[in-house]
């Protein structure tokens, strides 16, 4: 007999990913030009330049056996030596190299924080609209995902809600900002609310509640707002960090997490950390793309491409009678279905050649995300879609 549960899981696959995948065979048949995609967070604007000559640096100046052969479990020590200074500089937090495990992007920090951290039945809150794969992640590991909705007007975190659902069953609150998929911020204001309520139910409890905080947008965020840094001013704070989106390397897998040097129970969480990456496999991040990390450290791709994404696509699909939740970070765009079926409404869209993602996967029915990091052209020639779509419902 082959697990059920695995079955099941493989059967209903990803939602995000099949859609990308329709859009690609679609090419095949009419063309690529002819399909509008915006399905998947795959950055279209080229890595930085300090990728490409590190890469050809060390390529020309290393030897092949060290360069590209295995590392510790968690990480190259001078890597993570440097992360941790990086991190200290920019945020005040004394991280040490021992902090630090290197992973294979953020999806695997994510996989694997679950799995060290739940007991059978023990949950984690997160806020609604979030990425699928964090049920996946906590399920697997045999925990609850437990679903707080947001503000629906801003998808802010309501703390009244989150207040409401805390209970001592939970063991971690999961956060992601800039969100995927609404591409909201979470306000400092918020966010330091959040802590002292956290805070107060450890000791109610008598055990700590981990913020596990997911930011592989950290930079990508527009007109000057601060993305307030978690780990400094929460101490239980298990930070999560992917290179993809930043230097635009997301087919390259490198992050990392980030423990808390203060963090509650520190020694046992870091083994944990340890052993359930050793149980699932996420050991030895890719050699060369820890080199080439650690040498790109504060760097970004030209995000000001997907903030003159943001605006177009905005502006334009509001001119059009479209409610959009206005994004200040990420590159994706949280858009209302023309219909209380935001499924339907994507079954619809295709008949214009128009590939979104529903927002039922996120835990946010009746909206659906567009992803905004693709050429510019492709937005420009998608408005003739979006402009017959919206009168399909007129």
């Amino acid at each position: 007999m082959i697990p059920q549960a695995m079955i099941d899981a493989g059967n209903a696959g990803s939602t995000i990913r099949e859609i990308a995948e329709h859009g690609a065979q679609r090419a095949k048949v009419i063309g690529a030009e002819n399909v509008f995609s915006f399905a998947i967070g795959n950055p279209s604007v080229p890595a930085p330049a300090c990728v490409q000559e590190t890469i050809e640096r060390l390529l020309h100046t290393m030897d092949p056996s060290v360069l590209h052969a295995y590392t510790a479990a968690p990480g190259l020590e001078s890597v993570r030596q440097k992360i941790a200074d990086y991190l200290q500089a920019s945020f005040g937090v004394g991280y040490r190299a021992g902090d630090l495990y290197l992973t294979h992007g953020a999806s695997s920090a994510l996989a694997i924080l679950p799995k060290a951290l739940l007991l059978p039945g023990e949950e984690i809150l997160t806020l609604t609209p979030y990425f699928p794969e964090y049920k996946a992640y906590t399920e697997a590991a045999g925990g609850v995902l437990t679903e707080v909705k947001s503000d629906p007007d801003t998808f802010q975190m309501d703390l009244a809600a989150v207040r409401q659902a805390l209970s001592p069953n939970t063991k971690a609150v999961l956060l992601n900002s800039p969100n995927n998929p609404s591409g909201v911020v979470l306000t400092k204001k918020s966010l330091l609310a959040l802590a002292e309520e956290l805070e107060k139910r450890e000791r109610e409890y008598g055990h700590p509640i981990y913020l596990i905080a997911d930011e592989p947008y950290r930079e990508l965020v527009y007109g000057g707002l601060e993305v307030a840094f978690i780990p400094s001013f929460y101490k239980n704070t298990l930070y999560c960090y992917s290179f993809s989106k930043a230097l635009s390397l997301p087919g390259e897998r490198v992050g990392y997490i980030a423990i808390h040097p203060e963090l509650d129970d520190y020694a046992n969480v870091r083994a944990a950390i340890c052993g359930a990456a050793r149980m699932l496999g996420y050991i030895c991040a890719p050699a060369l793309f820890q080199y080439v990390a650690a040498e790109c450290l504060g760097k970004t791709a030209d995000i000001s491409v997907y903030e003159e994404n943001r605006d177009l696509l905005y502006s334009s699909l509001e001119s059009l009678g479209y409610s959009c939740i206005h994004p200040d970070g990420a590159f994706y765009l949280f858009v209302k279905a023309l219909e209380p079926d935001a499924r339907a409404f994507c079954s619809r869209a295709l008949n214009y050649e128009l590939l979104f993602v529903p927002g039922d996967d996120f835990g946010a029915p009746g909206y659906v995300r567009i992803a905004y990091c693709v050429p510019r052209e492709r937005i420009e020639r998608a408005m003739p879609a979006f402009r017959a779509l919206a009168e399909s419902y007129r």
